[in-house]
C-alpha cells in the first residue's frame, strides 16, 4: 500500500464538517457539473458520479434536484472554482479549493483567516507542488473480487493504488467493506467508464490532493494554532476542501 493509504489512515481532521456543510459542498459540485456537462446524468458521467456520492452521504433527493435546476436558472450566479495556497503557523503548507460566486469576497476571507492565525496567503504555485491531484473512487467490495487482478486491470486506465478497507461511516453506523481506487487526476473518466462497464457498484467518486512530502509533526500548542486555521477555513461557505501537510496525530 502506498502514500494515499498512509495519508488516509493518518488524516483525522473533519472531512467535510457537519451535514449542512456537506450538502452545501455537494450541491455546488452538482451545479457546476450540470452547468458544464449537461443536466442529464445519463449523458454526463461526472454529474452521475457526484449524484452517487451525494446519495452515499444521505443527501435528500430534493436537494440534488434543486442543485441541478440551479445550473439552468438564468438568475443564478455562476460558481468559479478557485484554488488558494499559503502557509499556516510554523510553516505548514495549505491548499484550499473554493467554489464561489464572488471571488473578491472569498480571497478577502481566506487571507483574513491566514492573517488572524499568524500565517500568510501565498501566490499560485507556492505549495501546489507538495500535493498530487488524484482521482478517488470508492466501490462496494465483494469476496469474489480478486483485488490483485482488479488492480492490474485498472493500471491500464490510470489507477496507481487499489486496496480494501472498511468504509468511513458516521459514528454508530455499520461499516461495510469497500475498495478504494486512486489514480491520476486526468484518469477520472477512464476509471469511471471501466468500473461502470464492468458492473462495479460505485459508492462515490471525487478528486483529492495527497501530500507528496512527509507530513510535519508539531508540538500540541503549535498544532492547535493550525487547527484553528483549519476550522476557520472549513466553516467558510465558499470553501470546498482544505488540504495541508500537518500530521494530525499527537506528537509522541
Amino acid at each position: 500500500m502506498g502514500r494515499a493509504f498512509e495519508f488516509r489512515k493518518e488524516r483525522k481532521f473533519k472531512r467535510w464538517g457537519n451535514m449542512a456543510r456537506t450538502f452545501t459542498r455537494l450541491g455546488k459540485e452538482i451545479t457546476i457539473a450540470a452547468k458544464t456537462g449537461g443536466t442529464d446524468p445519463a449523458g454526463n458521467p461526472r454529474l452521475r458520479t457526484i449524484i452517487q456520492t451525494a446519495k452515499s452521504e444521505n443527501m435528500p433527493k430534493d436537494n440534488i434536484e434543486r442543485a441541478i435546476k440551479r445550473a439552468v436558472e438564468k438568475d443564478q450566479s455562476d460558481y468559479k472554482e478557485l484554488v488558494y495556497e499559503g502557509y499556516g503557523p510554523h510553516g505548514i503548507a495549505f491548499l484550499i479549493e473554493t467554489a464561489t460566486d464572488n471571488p473578491m469576497r472569498t480571497v478577502a476571507n481566506v487571507r483574513s483567516y491566514f492573517t488572524k492565525t499568524g500565517g500568510s496567503l501565498g501566490t499560485s504555485g507556492s505549495v501546489d507542488f507538495m500535493f498530487d491531484h488524484k482521482s478517488v473512487f470508492k466501490i462496494k467490495d465483494d469476496p469474489s473480487i480478486d483485488i490483485e487482478e482488479l488492480e492490474l486491470e485498472l493500471i491500464d486506465f490510470g489507477a496507481d493504488e487499489v486496496y480494501r478497507e472498511m468504509s468511513e461511516e458516521e459514528e454508530g453506523s455499520e461499516e461495510i467493506p469497500v475498495i478504494m481506487i486512486y489514480g491520476s487526476f486526468e484518469s477520472f473518466g477512464a476509471i469511471q467508464k471501466f468500473l461502470e462497464e464492468k458492473g462495479y457498484e460505485i459508492i462515490s467518486g471525487r478528486f483529492d490532493r495527497i501530500p507528496n512530502v512527509d507530513l510535519k509533526t508539531l508540538p500540541e500548542d503549535q498544532r492547535a494554532e493550525n487547527e484553528k486555521l483549519i476550522d476557520l477555513l472549513e466553516n467558510d461557505d465558499d470553501v470546498q476542501n482544505v488540504y495541508h501537510i500537518m500530521n494530525m496525530e499527537a506528537n509522541q
